[in-house]
């Protein structure tokens, strides 16, 4: 029987990937303790990252509002 591979949920990714931003604990530790593998925390830590400077600006709701626009003259 093949094994499925594991989902997880964005919760339970943002809690792995704050754990490794705030570096108390080495990747290793933190995977032993959750379950997964250390360079799935590392490319969730780098997502999370990435992601931070658009979740506090202003340019998720530029980029929101433009593309309602957008809709709004296609309807036209």
């Amino acid at each position: 029987m093949k094994d499925r591979r594991k989902s997880f949920t964005a919760e339970f990714k943002t809690k792995v990937a704050l754990e490794a931003i705030k570096g108390h604990r080495t990747f290793s530790e933190i995977a032993s303790d959750l379950g997964v593998h250390p360079h799935q925390i590392t490319q969730w830590k780098k997502h999370a990252i990435e992601g931070l400077p658009d979740i506090v600006s202003d340019r998720r709701q530029k980029r929101t509002k433009d593309q309602e626009e957008l809709v709004s003259q296609l309807y036209q």
